[in-house]
């Protein structure tokens, strides 16, 4: 069994107080097997990937990991045979990491991934402005022109680009974790058009529908399907750390959508066992702290919560590719 953990740590936890300090504290905590970061700066020269992994290491947790040029990391309990960029060009709204482990004789590609921020679409039918982030006069409703506005960002071009490289490793386990800024097609459907400020509009974001008619499957939404019950909201989480006004991008709407994902390509060799939110259980809604009233269970942290965002975690047994029996050597969960 293997844990895998999808973070976006908000510049490098510098925007909350012991952010770096909590960062460590809760993988030490979670202890997955691979780690996916987004929002990686290398602040003053100093790279981010060596000294989170000292201080796992004074922790007493031995992680594997190697610096990059991106804003992505990768982080793993097994040695990381090879990583490299895999970006669809050198501009700096898309970053997309890819690395090679060996777990338990089988070949697992990790891809980690921050997409462009920019045409944050998501905004436009709750009536602010996916570029500016200022309130509109109005909503825009017109599923087919959020669409339009959504792909003026290089997210399409980036997850396009992943899928091509991903053919190429046909035979191993593939796995894509990251913040994607753009929400799901499979939380924006009829269940949910009047539901959080959607405002009756129904969006095939591109990403989510490019991946599922790839073949890959969304960890969360898998294990829960309905968004309904389970929206899996990751952001604007709340921070107690942090004032409302710096978490709020929309203050007067209902901002939350489910926009950091961890996808699988299924296989005999691999089958998904459970998937959580992990964070606080309050959100930022219309500006304000709120508790979540949805089914989602989460993982509290301890103390201090490094981020804006929620993370995913997701729990996947790696089989013997035949008959789906797990190998040995299973690592404990989380209860």
């Amino acid at each position: 069994e293997i844990k895998v953990l999808q973070m976006n740590i908000w510049q490098e936890g510098t925007m909350v107080k012991g952010g770096f300090e909590a960062i460590a504290d809760e993988v030490s905590r979670l202890e997955p097997d691979i780690v996916m970061f987004s929002e990686i700066r290398n602040y003053h020269g100093k790279m981010f990937i060596p000294r989170i992994l000292h201080a796992l290491k004074e922790r007493g947790k031995t992680y594997y990991g190697e610096n990059s040029s991106l804003d992505v990391g990768i982080l793993s309990k097994y040695p990381i045979e090879e990583q490299a960029p895999n970006c669809p060009s050198e501009k700096n709204a898309v970053s997309v990491l890819k690395a090679r482990i060996r777990i338990n004789g089988r070949t697992v590609v990790v891809y980690s991934a921050h997409l462009d921020y920019t045409h944050y679409a998501c905004y436009l039918p709750r009536g602010y402005n996916g570029v500016t982030w200022k309130k509109m006069d109005g909503p825009i409703t017109n599923g087919t022109e959020v669409e339009k506005a959504n792909r003026e960002s290089m997210r399409d071009e980036a997850i396009y680009h992943f899928i091509e490289d991903s053919k190429k490793e046909k035979g191993n386990i593939i796995l894509l974790g990251g913040d994607f800024n753009e929400p799901s097609h499979l939380d924006w459907n009829e269940k949910t058009k009047d539901l959080w400020d959607h405002h009756g509009t129904i969006v095939h974001w591109d990403c989510s529908t490019m991946l599922m008619k790839a073949g890959f499957k969304d960890a969360y939404r898998t294990k829960f399907p309905n968004p309904v019950t389970h929206p899996g909201f990751t952001f604007p989480s709340d921070n107690k750390g942090v004032s409302e006004q710096k978490l709020s991008w929309a203050p007067e709407a209902d901002e939350r959508d489910r926009i950091d994902f961890i996808y699988y390509m299924p296989s005999k060799k691999i089958r998904l066992k459970d998937a959580v939110i992990v964070g606080p259980s309050q959100s930022i809604i219309r500006g304000k702290r709120m508790e979540e009233n949805s089914s989602d269970r989460f993982f509290e942290p301890v103390n201090v919560w490094p981020t804006d965002h929620k993370a995913v975690m997701a729990r996947l047994v790696i089989t013997d590719g035949a008959s789906g029996v797990g190998l040995p050597n299973i690592i404990p969960g989380v209860e």
